[in-house]
């Protein structure tokens, strides 16, 4: 009897000794889970800034509300200001992301160029815009170096009713004027005349101008022709007979689009690195669509 009460207290010692030791084990577990719940939180902290291209920032925008959605302890600024500022400011670590409409080395230096790593996110078409109160529906290229060279004056001598014609440039470190150079200017900037009619510093600048002026004349993004108020207003021109159509753009027959890039100094890290994947991801898929632009992927000429 003795005996067996001996083995019985044996018996709950060695549990109570295996209790208190995988009661130990757990604590660890939930110490550990905790470590790493918080290193996931740090590695989605943190701040980041953009500049740059105005033709992008309608899909900026959308894009910053979505990714703080998903990253509430990640805070994300964006402003427009211009291709050529965009480009200055990253190179110069004013700001982590600088937004362009063409390639760094047409704007910057070419050797200060190569401290930037250029992601090409999405294709963004651009459009030549009139008042649809002159009926003009077509111009050829010929016809748009013309008349933003002051060779052609007057909506008449391109098939438009009698009134005078206003130019409405882009400022020089505008990326969306440095693709109508390339694309429909055949790479002669000295054929946009800036001696006539009168400048504006954003796509949004110049469509506020266009729409209290109908004999103007400009260009912009498409994405700043989605409003109704925009297509009551305004007519976005077929160019050599070509319409701006996402078709058109993607088989590379519609001429007037460029790449959208987003310039990091160095490779992208960090929340960095995460807003520049978030905006290609299939999460931000339908803000891409939304704002007229193209995704990659879609794009048959590269």
């Amino acid at each position: 009897m003795k005996k067996r009460t001996l083995k019985l207290i044996v018996s709950a010692l060695v549990v109570a000794m295996v209790g208190s030791v995988m009661v130990g084990c757990g604590s660890s577990s939930g110490n550990a889970a905790k470590d790493n719940k918080s290193a996931d939180s740090a590695q989605t902290s943190g701040t980041i800034s953009i500049s740059g291209s105005t033709a992008l920032q309608p899909l900026m925008d959308q894009t910053v509300e979505k990714f703080k959605e998903k990253n509430p302890n990640i805070e994300v600024s964006s402003q427009g200001g211009g291709s050529g500022t965009g480009l200055t400011q990253v190179l110069d670590g004013t700001v982590d992301i600088g937004d362009s409409d063409v390639f760094a080395e047409e704007k910057i230096d070419a050797a200060k160029a190569k401290e930037l790593v250029d992601h090409k996110v999405v294709a963004e078409g651009f459009g030549v815009v009139v008042s649809k109160s002159l009926g003009i529906n077509n111009l050829t290229s010929a016809q748009i170096r013309d008349i933003f060279s002051g060779k052609v004056t007057n909506w008449k001598d391109v098939g438009g009713p009698n009134k005078e014609i206003l130019i409405i440039h882009r400022t020089a470190g505008s990326g969306t004027r440095a693709t109508f150079e390339k694309t429909i200017l055949g790479g002669d900037k000295s054929l946009e005349n800036d001696s006539l009619g009168i400048t504006q510093d954003s796509n949004g600048a110049v469509l506020s101008a266009m729409k209290q002026n109908d004999g103007a004349v400009s260009y912009l993004g498409l994405a700043y022709m989605l409003t109704k108020e925009a297509q009551d207003t305004l007519s976005l021109i077929k160019i050599d007979g070509v319409s701006s159509d996402k078709a058109n753009i993607c088989d590379g027959s519609y001429k007037f689009w460029s790449w959208g890039h987003m310039y990091t100094k160095g490779e992208a890290k960090d929340a960095v690195k995460s807003f520049i994947d978030f905006v290609t991801s299939s999460d931000n898929s339908a803000s891409v669509e939304s704002q007229a632009f193209i995704s990659a992927s879609e794009m048959k000429v590269k």
